[in-house]
């Protein structure tokens, strides 16, 4: 398994792939070097046929503080607009299998946008969410006025980040921003069950849910159902489909073959 400077990578269980932002001095602020190693660990499990679903996190203390505000500081326009920058780093959209952030302690600024880029979030009891960044004189620039509206609504999304509300993990479950929330003591531990749930499945009918999931954030209703509709009429033509169907029949465990 390749290694990286400030990530850490490892397969926790069958079908389950971790990456664990590593920087704890720096609560795990994101910078170039980082974001370039995270993106690099994406796209090594995204081509290995052995990981079926990918856990993001960070540590119990942080997630991720947000952004490297010392290396941003001295970005001028012309650099940040022309060149690739760190908001470049947070394009997840080459990345076909679910990823699962698995969030503790603070997920602020991009930390907070790392994790809506992700296709679901588990959350420990002490996790605290929030879009800081007008305090900078600045926006959230990955994301966050775009994702953050869409999962929790104009309203209180105004409030994040104009008056720089912070959500606590039981708020987020309530506003619909996390999926589940537990102890410190065993987020991790369910975040891999749930990553071992997914990862146990069909890998392209997996893929294909996603991705129409996925249209429905972007589309109209009716492009939508175009789109669900073909995706259904896609999955037909796989030997998953006729081994799942033949594995009901059959009251029986389906053998898949990701084909």
């Amino acid at each position: 398994m390749e290694t990286y400077e400030f990530v850490l990578t490892e397969t926790p269980a069958p079908g389950v792939g971790v990456i664990r932002l590593n920087r704890p001095a720096a609560l795990n602020a994101l910078n170039q070097a980082l974001m370039r190693d995270l993106m690099a660990a994406l796209l090594a499990f995204e081509a290995d046929p052995a990981i079926g679903c990918i856990l993001l996190t960070g540590s119990d203390k942080a997630f991720a503080a947000g952004a490297d505000i010392k290396e941003m500081a001295a970005t001028p326009y012309v650099a940040m607009f022309m060149q690739a920058s760190l908001i470049d780093g947070f394009d997840f959209s080459r990345i076909h299998k679910p990823i699962i952030a698995v969030v503790s302690g603070f997920a602020l600024g991009g930390g907070c946008e790392i994790a809506m880029m992700c296709d679901m979030i588990v959350a420990s009891e002490t996790a605290i969410f929030g879009q800081p960044e007008i305090n900078l004189g600045i926006l959230p620039g990955g994301g966050g006025t775009q994702r953050l509206t869409r999962a929790v609504g104009k309203a209180l999304a105004m409030e994040i980040m104009l008056a720089d509300r912070r959500l606590t993990a039981a708020e987020a479950l309530h506003y619909g921003l996390v999926n589940r929330v537990f102890a410190v003591e065993v987020y991790f531990a369910e975040a891999v069950k749930l990553a071992q749930k997914i990862a146990g499945l069909s890998q392209v009918a997996v893929r294909l849910t996603k991705e129409a999931i996925q249209k429905a954030e972007e589309l109209p209703l009716h492009e939508g159902l175009e789109f669900e509709k073909r995706n259904f009429y896609l999955a037909f033509g796989t030997d998953d489909k006729a081994e799942g169907m033949a594995a009901f029949i059959e009251k029986r465990k389906p053998a898949w073959k990701h084909s």
